[in-house]
């Protein structure tokens, strides 16, 4: 009796659109399923479960050849009106998002409102993109391109690529850049933003840069293949002991790390990777992209003098994107258009 008692009290006009809302919510999935084939179901009309979009993205991400080691699903869930997804790619874990509809994937996002504290100042300070130009370089006798990563970021991977592949091509190089790490030590404990995984390789990264500096693009080119510590150890002479030592030492280990923390702090940075050029921000889409020639082009571009090596054309590929076997990968990408970075967790 309540039921007929509610649709009495509805008026002619209320009746009447909803009937519409419904006819137009079963033409459109009709519509859909003429469209693409299907027969028509719930799940046309309403959408795709998330997992089952998930699932998608990673069987492209598979069947594309956007990862050299195969990705898996992990979890699924609704974020900001978009599905993040959890992928494993061998032992490493990332975040990534792909809209309701399935159509778009991508790595990250970005967070387009301004907190309320955001000064005029901070503002402009944003919108200075640094030197565009090797003329507007500030020029030195001994120029330092830092590169600031995370080792489990996709594009933290891609530009230690690039700057092993011109290490390897201009060993002098290897004087002028250097590698820092995003991160924090909290209560004694070293976080990054892609969780402890994450941490302990930044945190092992760092050991061999500071104590065993002749190591370490050797040890970087190899784990940034499969992402094998161990057997990277092993295979390109790190002492495994004095590492050790050097991670369960908070007076060695976690003290070289904040002092890349303080000067992530110092230059503002936050995503992964950052080019800082003798103090200022640089953007390597400025000069050709992640690719080992673009690394010599911005250092060779602080130089009063450049060195012989700056008149030598390094690979001018961009770098694969994430843990990869070969150096060229389809997921790089030399042109700014496709810039991509990993920002903290929002």
């Amino acid at each position: 009796m309540s039921k007929l008692i509610f649709l009495k009290n509805m008026n002619k006009n209320t009746i009447l659109g909803a009937i519409a809302i419904i006819g137009i919510i079963v033409v459109a999935g009709l519509v859909y399923a003429n469209d693409n084939g299907n027969s028509f179901n719930l799940e046309n009309v309403f959408g795709q479960s998330n997992d089952k979009i998930a699932q998608t993205a990673v069987d492209y991400i598979n069947n594309n050849g956007l990862s050299s080691t195969p990705a898996s699903l992990v979890s699924s869930s609704d974020e900001s009106g978009l599905i993040k997804i959890k992928i494993k790619i061998g032992e490493n874990e990332f975040d990534s998002y792909v809209t309701k509809d399935g159509k778009l994937l991508f790595p990250q996002v970005i967070e387009l409102v301004e907190p309320d504290n955001v000064t005029q100042d901070d503002q402009n300070a944003s919108a200075d993109s640094g030197p565009t130009t090797a003329e507007e370089v500030q020029k030195t006798d001994n120029p330092m391109l830092d590169a600031y990563v995370v080792a489990r970021c996709p594009y933290g991977l891609q530009m230690q690529r690039a700057m092993a592949e011109a290490v390897k091509e201009q060993p002098e190089l290897a004087k002028y850049i250097n590698v820092r790490y995003i991160g924090s030590v909290s209560n004694g404990t070293i976080t990054a933003m892609h969780g402890d995984a994450e941490a302990q390789e930044n945190l092992r990264q760092i050991c061999i840069r500071d104590e065993q500096p002749e190591k370490y693009w050797g040890y970087v080119a190899c784990q940034m293949q499969t992402g094998d510590t161990t057997g990277c150890q092993t295979s390109t002479g790190v002492n495994s002991a004095n590492l050790s030592a050097c991670i369960s030492d908070s007076g060695r280990g976690l003290a070289y790390a904040q002092k890349d923390f303080d000067l992530n702090t110092q230059y503002g940075v936050t995503g992964s990777p950052t080019m800082i050029l003798d103090g200022v921000e640089i953007s390597e889409f400025n000069f050709g992209g992640r690719s080992a020639n673009a690394i010599k082009t911005m250092v060779c571009a602080a130089f009063n003098s450049e060195p012989g090596f700056c008149s030598t054309e390094l690979n001018t590929a961009a770098a694969a994107v994430s843990f990869s076997t070969t150096y060229e990968g389809t997921g790089g990408s030399a042109s700014g258009d496709t810039a991509a970075d990993c920002a903290p967790a929002q």
